[in-house]
């Protein structure tokens, strides 16, 4: 006889209700933050990837708009966007070559969301400044708000310094934190004038606050300008008053913000070592926002518009490991076959955000533009542009 047994019915289990949050929907593509660096979801229908007409509808539309349309690139951008910059160049680069072309109504910016709010608050009211896709940020800008910066200066304020402590922002920084650099003195700088920047600084004031790259305070304060390490501290702006005390705030030449480019952080000093072993007479040539220890294993050191020049300098037949992002690395090996240039790590390293920016994108907003359709536009208002455009100017008067 065979036996048939009955498991016992489990307990349901209770429905929960759970709730995405922000940064969740965010990451998702969907809902908005005006405030932050993560984008929302594109509008309207993008076309298929593999439309092998993109790059005929890309030229038609941008031909159709002619002088209304400026198109920058920034060098991290996919070849794919690069072929239909007008200019390529670094972020402030960028920005500057937006205000000096006052006849073109649109400015569509392929780089990253921070970028474009800078080109909007340098160029005039009437033109208008467009992201193919919204969601192209920076993990880095992402890393200091306004409101976790407004209570790092409270801290500030509480432990007595706040008087004699000037804000320097990097320039990869969002114009929130660009306007409260403007308001409490302070200035903008670039991985190129850091070292000019911080000598302004302290000329103005005993202590800088240094936001939100840490490696790049880092390196120019002790490699460029002969300060210590111990000179140095870290505010973590997860941890009440910074994870620091009163004491090492106020014995501190530099504070600095706990963020990181996820790119350059990810090169190590086993990086330099395992390329030096590969390749026998290498020059490691890397970025100042990379860590310490990398800048300081390494032979070169220097913006990106230093980089490309370095190489374009370099003598044929010379040994190149480049520390920065992937697509710029790739598109200067192509453009000098004499010489030997390799990615510094192993592993495949792009900006994923800034890679957002790609065909489909970008002939989704030409087209747009050429329809009448005003998409994806970056707008500063007006009390934020007129604080960080103060900081700006403060960085463009720099001797």
């Amino acid at each position: 006889m065979r036996v048939v047994t009955t498991a016992p019915a489990r307990p349901a289990r209770p429905e929960l209700d759970v709730q995405p949050t922000p940064l969740a929907l965010l990451l998702l593509g969907r809902e908005a933050d005006p405030r932050s660096e993560r984008g929302v979801e594109c509008p309207g229908d993008l076309p298929s990837p593999s439309d092998p007409d993109l790059v005929e509808r890309a030229r038609a539309a941008k031909e159709k708009l002619g002088d209304k349309v400026f198109v920058l690139g920034h060098h991290y951008q996919r070849d794919e966007v690069i072929q239909f910059a007008d200019v390529t160049g670094d972020s402030f680069k960028l920005a500057k070559d937006a205000a000096a072309r006052p006849e073109a109504e649109y400015i569509v910016f392929c780089g990253v969301h921070f970028m474009a709010e800078s080109a909007d608050i340098l160029t005039s009211g009437t033109q208008k400044v467009v992201l193919p896709d919204l969601a192209a940020g920076c993990s880095m800008a992402d890393m200091a708000t306004a409101e976790q910066v407004a209570e790092c200066w409270d801290v500030l304020t509480e432990a007595g310094i706040a008087d004699r402590v000037v804000p320097v922002s990097y320039m990869n920084s969002s114009a929130d934190i660009k306007a409260f650099t403007g308001k409490h003195g302070g200035t903008i700088c670039t991985s190129s004038n850091a070292k000019r920047a911080l000598e302004w600084a302290f000329e103005q004031g005993e202590q800088v606050l240094f936001l939100p790259d840490q490696h790049l305070g880092r390196n120019t304060a002790v490699r460029d300008m002969g300060m210590s390490l111990d000179d140095c501290v870290l505010y973590n702006p997860h941890k009440p008053n910074g994870g620091l005390t009163v004491e090492e705030l106020r014995a501190a030449k530099m504070i600095l913000w706990r963020g990181h480019c996820s790119v350059h952080g990810r090169f190590s000093v086993d990086s330099v070592n395992d390329v030096r072993e590969r390749i026998p007479g290498v020059n490691v040539l890397v970025h100042p926002e990379c860590k310490h220890e990398v800048v300081t294993a390494a032979d070169y050191v220097g913006s990106t518009e230093y980089i490309i020049k370095t190489l374009d300098a370099a003598p044929a037949g010379s040994k190149w490991a480049i520390g920065t992002e992937l697509n710029l690395v790739r598109r200067v090996a192509n453009a000098h076959p004499d010489k030997e240039i390799v990615f510094l790590d192993k592993t495949v390293c792009f900006c994923s955000t800034m890679n957002r920016i790609d065909l489909p994108h970008l002939v989704w907003a030409l087209e747009s533009l050429a329809e009448g359709k005003l998409v994806n536009r970056i707008q500063v208002d007006e009390e934020t542009e007129k604080f960080a455009k103060l900081a700006l100017e403060r960085m463009l008067a720099l001797p």
